[in-house]
């Protein structure tokens, strides 16, 4: 199987090129719904079914199924990129030595090139197709998958696993077993305005209050844990000699367990002026919950740990501090593994590559464990 993978090769760095070429930010809804259009012709082309679901304001969704039975393995993909239109003429798809390159190819266009070559070998093998496979083909992962994380977590409650496609940890290509969770919260500060020179007494800072909330919160920091709390994003005052009366921040939280993230929401949430004159509204919430590296999950990677070994390949487990919508999955208890797509590095730089060597192992790695999971 592998060596016929690697002899697809060519015509699977074709396919990838073409998707790549179809940019696909996620706020630019025509982009992302003329590339849902091209992927459901390819899976309809591999005798899948797909089901366009409709978005009035985000781009659209890719539901593709295989086979039947009451039994579910899902394969979650996502389309979008944070590259925006116009970028593939800047830095256009190319190949040098192993390495392919373009806006998006490693996170993670390359793990939909896996999946339909995958159900290419299921179908022409003695794949018994009495166990569904679904793909969904996201959007909006990249901004938190507002539209598509109640479809994502029906599908699992539905599936035996869920298998992810996003990139490896690390050039030396682990799944990830595990994910912290993130949140996302923006604070907003109401002060007084007054002149800075004349009557300053008469003012409240809403940027003096800013700082101070700033101090509060990167003080819930707790690396041992694994727990940080970034506040990322400032902004407030209208001149140096106002006193500032509004200012607003943006913060990023990210926790490895739920038990740490019923802890330190609460205190993030309770934000209480300091300030005389000041006040302060927090806003967010948990949007990723984290997933844990359960006895579940730990079953599913020394699964694939066997078939990568008589496939002949080397892989290992690792964690990463993003997240994605195998979050979602784990968090519903359903078993999840993250990280079977590509190898490579740079996501979300503009240096993005994957190993073009890597490509078919994974590829195989991929249809070997669809063929374990659906007998």
């Amino acid at each position: 199987m592998l060596e016929k993978f690697r002899s697809q090769v060519p015509e699977m760095l074709d396919l990838l090129r073409q998707l790549v070429e179809l940019e696909s930010p996620s706020n630019d809804k025509a982009a992302i719904d003329r590339l849902i259009d091209w992927l459901a012709g390819q899976v309809t082309s591999r005798g899948g079914k797909a089901e366009i679901l409709e978005q009035p304001e985000r781009g659209n969704h890719l539901r593709a199924e295989w086979g039947q039975g009451q039994d579910q393995v899902l394969i979650l993909c996502h389309i979008d990129t944070v590259w925006g239109v116009g970028e593939v003429e800047l830095r256009p798809f190319r190949v040098e030595g192993d390495r392919a390159y373009g806006p998006g190819i490693f996170d993670m266009k390359a793990g939909t090139i896996q999946t339909l070559f995958a159900m290419d070998q299921l179908r022409q093998s003695s794949w018994p197709a009495d166990c569904r496979i679904v793909a969904m083909f996201n959007s909006d992962e990249e901004i938190g998958s507002p539209t598509s994380r109640e479809i994502i977590e029906r599908e699992a409650k539905r599936s035996r696993v869920v298998l992810v496609l996003e990139p490896a940890v690390g050039t030396h290509g682990a799944l990830k077993t595990s994910r912290k969770g993130v949140g996302r919260f923006e604070l907003l500060v109401e002060g007084i305005a007054a002149h800075a020179g004349a009557d300053p007494e008469k003012g409240a800072s809403a940027i003096l209050e800013l700082a101070k909330q700033t101090i509060r919160l990167h003080a819930l920091n707790d690396y041992q844990l694994g727990t940080t709390v970034n506040v990322g994003v400032v902004e407030g005052g209208t001149r140096s000699n106002v006193v500032a009366a509004q200012a607003r921040a943006e913060i990023d939280l990210r926790i490895v367990t739920m038990a740490e993230a019923e802890r330190v929401v609460p205190l993030i949430l309770n934000a209480q002026a300091e300030t005389p004159g000041t006040k302060v509204t927090m806003l967010g919430e948990l949007n990723r919950p984290p997933m844990e590296r359960s006895a579940e999950v730990i079953k599913l990677y020394q699964l694939a740990e066997r078939l990568a070994e008589e496939l002949g390949i080397e892989i290992s487990e690792g964690s990463t501090g993003g997240g994605s919508d195998g979050n979602f999955t784990a968090a519903l208890g359903v078993p999840t593994i993250d990280g079977l797509g590509a190898v490579g590095a740079g996501g979300h730089a503009v240096h993005e590559y994957l190993f073009v060597s890597k490509l078919p192992e994974r590829t195989a790695l991929l249809t070997r464990l669809l063929q374990e999971l659906t007998r």
